[in-house]
């Protein structure tokens, strides 16, 4: 899922997100609560009239923000208060509010409020937060109006301890969701604690319902996922490394900033389709970087996005034809660190 947090994926149209074929669009409703406001959005006929968007949009809670804005937020067993960062006012967002405001903007699929912790985190903090994000699932699940046509997933926690995360994978697999999530990983751990962690909760979900892992996002990462049982992702990686001189690429990841690039002809992945690949060289996207042109963060998203998309298409098909794990092991090694 390509991240438009501000109901925008950054530096790509909505013609252009068809052109890819994007199945469906983050969106993160704390902020768009913030700016411009449920009540614009809820009077404009929701977020996909509001963004001419009519293809599937899934809305984050603010979960995420009670772990990124630590300074701007406080947090009890009611819900959260956080501090805005635009203007300093506080808003309070309790699961019952989290889940109106998201059906309110009319999203396809809403997420249950949660409480992420970092890494690393003790045992009693992590303990706590994953007490109450499971507390918090609950109360979401029996907010959540389920005549609106609308999924809720549920999320699960317990950061880097095995035994809280099969306690809330049980707990949460137990509440009857559309979709389940796995939500404080990729918090600044090492890759291996990800997986590990990843496999305590994926083995206790539901096997009928999407699994999503939140906030992953390099390549082989998620396609290391996928080999666990993952079906969605989301990350800013291919959209915000595109707007800083960085591409994904069947070669590797390029940094197209090095001065290696400044005389090369070729395109910026000789196997890609893309118009970026197709129309421009090396030599002059890293000039576009250099002279600070807007165009230069708009070809290398374009191009990152097509790669991601083609990336799953071309997991799908591996899968089909039982070569996943070729299909793995190759990407593992273009994109070895």
């Amino acid at each position: 899922m390509p991240v438009g947090t501000q109901a925008t994926v950054k530096a790509i149209t909505r013609r252009e997100l068809l052109e890819l074929n994007a199945q469906i669009v983050l969106c993160n409703a704390y902020h768009l609560y913030l700016r411009p406001g449920v009540e614009v959005i809820a009077g404009l006929g929701g977020l996909h009239e509001f963004m001419n968007w009519q293809r599937p949009l899934l809305t984050d809670s603010g979960g995420y923000q009670i772990f990124s804005l630590q300074s701007l937020r406080r947090v009890t067993d009611d819900g959260v208060t956080f501090r805005s960062h635009l203007d300093g006012s506080e808003h309070f967002f309790s699961p019952e509010r989290a889940v109106e405001v998201q059906q309110a903007m009319g999203a396809d699929i809403i997420m249950a409020l949660d409480q992420p912790v970092g890494y690393p985190a003790d045992r009693a903090a992590t303990e706590q937060a994953t007490e109450r994000s499971d507390a918090w699932a609950l109360r979401c699940r029996r907010a959540f109006r389920r005549d609106t046509g609308q999924a809720l997933f549920g999320i699960i926690q317990g950061g880097m301890y095995a035994d809280l995360r099969r306690r809330s994978a049980e707990r949460i697999g137990a509440l009857d969701w559309e979709g389940y999530a796995v939500g404080g990983l990729s918090v600044g751990e090492p890759k291996e604690l990800t997986f590990e962690m990843l496999g305590h909760t994926v083995a206790d979900l539901p096997e009928a319902a999407p699994r999503y892992l939140m906030g992953v996002g390099a390549p082989p990462d998620m396609l290391r996922a996928v080999a666990a049982g993952v079906d969605l992702f989301d990350c800013a990686l291919p959209t915000r490394l595109g707007r800083n001189g960085a591409a994904y690429t069947s070669r590797g990841r390029l940094n197209l900033k090095n001065a290696c690039y400044q005389r090369d002809p070729s395109p910026l992945d000789p196997e890609c389709e893309c118009p970026t690949c197709r129309e421009h060289s090396l030599a002059y996207i890293r000039h576009l970087y250099k002279a600070g042109e807007i165009l230069a963060a708009r070809l290398v998203t374009y191009h990152n996005l097509h790669f991601y998309f083609g990336l799953m298409a071309g997991a799908r098909q591996a899968i089909i034809a039982g070569e996943f794990a070729r299909f793995l092991a190759h990407w593992e090694r273009v994109y070895e660190e």
